[in-house]
């Protein structure tokens, strides 16, 4: 047996190579997704866990000062080296540049071992007056930088540093939002340094970094700190940032899940097209003694090889997948790639998955081939109808699962449950796609009447495309499905962007914001200037004075023009415009001065008191109008202006020129760059919506494979009859029309379908994703949706021509024979 099964391989290896290819693709599919996934989590890991990974233990305080519990690890065995971690922020003036610029002050470890930066120049800071900045701060090596500190009586201090070094902060997503500079601790205590929260120890030759961090623990026991190992600490770092990057493996997965059930049915598809080819040679098998069960186990050893050599290559398409993206993208993204790491599960997992999903898929097709006995194997079959035992069966559990399904989308809805939505989506159309069988032929019988002034072929495809029922349920569900996934992701995309941009637009509702941090305010000419940069839509000037609140103590209050203002904010949402009588209050004021929304609040100023009604909004000082807060601060001046960016400018670009001009100004200015933040997570989202749409494609093309083969089985099927077609006057090109127009109206119906369905599924996965999380905003794409129609009907007419090629090449008499 095992010689026939090897000689029918031979034999049909051309015929296997549609099953070859879906099951490549599915496997690939899934292997660069979990390669990626590792690689982006080791190069996040590198990056943005640098810091810990050269450290064996961690001790860390949500508050509390660390620096005297480094005393209690004095002496303590196993422990070589310990780092008080100190840090603060700046102001700096750079060479060549007129404005401050704003900077985050870590220590450089005093121990080598200790020191994580990378440098990109020069040397690392060894004593007071020299510093290491990150490319972002846009200073070389020798230049001096004139930094701006206050004491904490508001008192300014000036001193002067030598950059010795340029640290290399690529991968770091942060890196390009804040510049950063490294010096030694006392530098960073000379420049007022927050209390030390962070403790990073090296240990001895030779000591295990777990029993290090438990000996660590009992030592500082009793003391309100976390103990964990550096690579424990680097993990928490990177998941607190990236907001757990497995969430987007998990969602890539699942649409890996879903190419493979496509997989599956293409597999099953081809081995029923391989033997109903081949249906009289095992019937011959049959009568010359081969058993039913040999038959079907033949069949399933042929399913095996195939699925392990395409898995194989499936796995190896999926790492050259996953390293020619991790080249591409590299270490500048957003989502940054450095080289590839590729984890045993993903190869074990990748074969393990091509070959079951081939056995299972061709385990019907195996039944099916030892059902029919030998002799009627050797005579054509009518296909079963409808309404048998297993037609009521398929009918019944899909109802089963339909109607649970549409109710766990509803409850996911609802409450805002991803699981429930996606286990109601998988139910409902798993029990849509066991329905295809009783829905889809007289939606094409439907469309084929509409088709019938396309000639004799035209009203031919029509009655053939519902002759058989399963057959035409089969086409079209291999397209259904892709169609259905792409509409949903397109649909669910275009929603979760707008969604994520209305999000975004609420957190950061100014682009860039100045703030003159002086008793005399702003130049008036600043605004205008600021302006007329190029990429600056609009700006206003904001008042600022001293009020005082129910509390008793005196707070900045900050003044602005309501209609001037809504036209440089990008949402009100979180920061609504105050009216007169009104002021917008930050919402520590809801603890600290016993104020809720809606209730009535004194503000004392030097103009008096006044009585306003108290909104909440996303601001760190009471916001008046500026008639208000002129009557309240007689003395209030111009001290902010927001300003909002063209949507195309370079955010980074405009922030360093507003420094510039903000800082020739005023030496105290400080410049905040909201846009920067915002631009950088709008082009993660870009990133991850891509990478997903684009993935996508993947399941459109295994679904086009399915499409041809279940064409070319419907050929093998009709042999016969296309051959009496042919001995009645039907040329070999009406034959090839005939098929074209019946590939047609089953690929157009299936990608109506697919698209109705799809734009459901995509608006109901928005919905439970984002319904808990804020304002949900659903959009729909219609020139996409349209171009998918059209691209998935032309697609299933292109899938028809191989098979209406050899339906046309078949004599007449051959046909007839057969």
């Amino acid at each position: 047996m095992l010689r026939i099964i090897t000689a029918n391989l031979r034999a049909h290896l051309a015929r296997l190579v549609a099953s070859t290819v879906a099951i490549v693709i599915a496997v690939g599919f899934v292997v660069a997704t979990l390669t990626l996934g590792e690689t982006t989590r080791a190069t996040m890991l590198e990056a943005v866990g640098a810091r810990y990974v050269s450290a064996d233990v961690v001790v860390t305080s949500d508050g509390e000062p660390v620096d005297e519990a480094a005393a209690d690890l004095d002496g303590l065995p196993g422990v070589a080296a310990v780092d008080v971690a100190v840090a603060t922020s700046v102001q700096a003036l750079v060479p060549g540049r007129t404005g401050a610029q704003y900077l985050l002050v870590d220590s450089v470890a005093d121990d080598p071992a200790l020191r994580w930066q990378q440098l990109a120049a020069g040397a690392l800071p060894d004593r007071l007056g020299e510093a290491a900045v990150s490319e972002r701060v846009g200073a070389e090596v020798g230049d001096v930088l004139t930094v701006t500190t206050y004491g904490e009586d508001g008192r300014e201090d000036a001193s002067q540093v030598t950059v010795v070094g340029v640290v290399d902060l690529r991968g770091d997503p942060s890196a390009g939002i804040n510049g950063r500079a490294f010096v030694i601790g006392a530098q960073v205590a000379a420049w007022g340094a927050l209390g030390p929260t962070e403790l990073r120890i090296a240990g001895t030759a030779g000591t295990d970094a777990d029993d290090l961090a438990a000996a660590v623990g009992s030592a500082l026991a009793g003391r309100d700190v976390a103990v964990r190992t550096g690579e424990e600490q680097a993990v928490a770092e990177t998941e607190a940032l990236t907001g757990d990057a497995d969430v987007l493996t998990l969602v890539l997965l699942v649409f890996g899940t879903v190419a493979l059930l496509v997989a599956g049915l293409v597999i099953a598809n081809t081995f029923a097209v391989l033997l109903a080819q081949r249906t009289r040679e095992l019937a011959l098998l049959r009568c010359v003694g081969a058993t039913a069960r040999q038959i079907r186990r033949g069949v399933l050893a042929e399913a095996a090889l195939t699925g392990v050599a395409a898995s194989a290559l499936g796995v190896g398409a999926g790492i050259g997948l996953a390293a020619g993206v991790s080249a591409l993208v590299g270490t500048d993204s957003p989502v940054p790639l450095a080289g590839v790491s590729v984890p045993l599960s993903a190869v074990l997992g990748g074969l393990a998955i091509g070959t079951l999903t081939t056995l299972v898929a061709a385990l019907a097709p195996a039944r099916a081939a030892t059902r029919v006995a030998p002799l009627a194997a050797m005579r054509p079959l009518d296909p079963a109808p409808l309404r048998s035992r297993g037609g009521m069966l398929r009918l019944v559990a899909g109802l089963l699962l339909v109607v649970p399904g549409v109710l766990l989308m509803a409850a996911g809805v609802a409450g805002g449950s991803v699981p429930a939505a996606l286990a109601g989506g998988a139910l409902s159309f798993l029990g849509l796609v066991l329905l295809a069988q009783r829905a889809v032929p007289p939606v094409v019988a439907a469309a084929g009447r509409l088709a019938r002034r396309g000639g004799v072929t035209a009203r031919l495809a029509g009655g053939n495309a519902t002759r058989n029922p399963r057959r035409t349920a089969a086409t079209a569900t291999a397209l259904l499905i892709g169609v259905t996934l792409t509409s949903a992701m397109v649909v669910g995309a275009a929603s979760t962007r707008s969604s994520a941009q209305a999000g975004l637009a609420a957190q950061y509702p100014t682009d860039v914001e100045v703030t003159g941090n002086t008793e005399d305010g702003l130049p008036a000419s600043l605004v205008g200037r600021l302006q007329a940069v190029d990429g600056v839509r609009a700006a206003v000037a904001l008042t600022a004075g001293p009020v005082t609140g129910p509390d008793g103590y005196e707070t900045r209050g900050l003044g602005v023009d309501p209609a001037r203002a809504a036209a440089v904010l990008r949402s009100t949402d979180d920061l609504p415009l105050p009216a007169d009588g009104t002021v917008v209050l930050p919402w520590w004021t809801v603890e600290g001065w016993g104020v809720a929304a809606g209730e009535e609040v004194t503000l004392t100023g030097a103009g008096g008191t006044r009585t306003f009604t108290a909104l909440l909004g996303d601001t760190e000082e009471p916001l008046l109008t500026a008639t208000d807060l002129a009557a309240l601060a007689p003395g209030a001046v111009a001290d902010t202006v927001w300003l909002r960016l063209d949507d195309g400018a370079d955010p980074a670009a405009v922030v360093d020129e507003v420094t510039d001009l903000a800082g020739a100004a005023r030496p105290t200015a400080a410049v905040t760059g909201l846009a920067s933040e915002r631009a950088a997570l709008d082009e993660v989202l870009d990133v991850l919506l891509l990478v997903v749409t684009g993935l996508l494609g993947v399941a459109v093309v295994i679904a086009l494979i399915g499409v041809g083969n279940t064409l070319a089985l419907s050929v093998v099927e009709r042999r016969q009859e296309n051959g009496l077609l042919r001995a009645l006057g039907l040329t070999r090109g009406q034959v090839r029309g005939l098929l074209a127009w019946e590939a047609a109206l089953v690929a157009g119906v299936a990608a109506v379908l697919g698209v109705l369905l799809g734009t459901g599924y995509g608006l109901v996965g928005v919905a439970s994703l984002l319904g808990g999380q804020g304002e949900v905003v659903l959009s729909m794409p219609w020139l996409q949706v349209a171009a998918i129609v059209v691209v998935a009907t032309v697609a299933g007419l292109l899938a028809s021509v191989l098979p209406a090629r050899r339906a046309a090449r078949t004599p007449p008499v051959a046909a007839l024979a057969a």
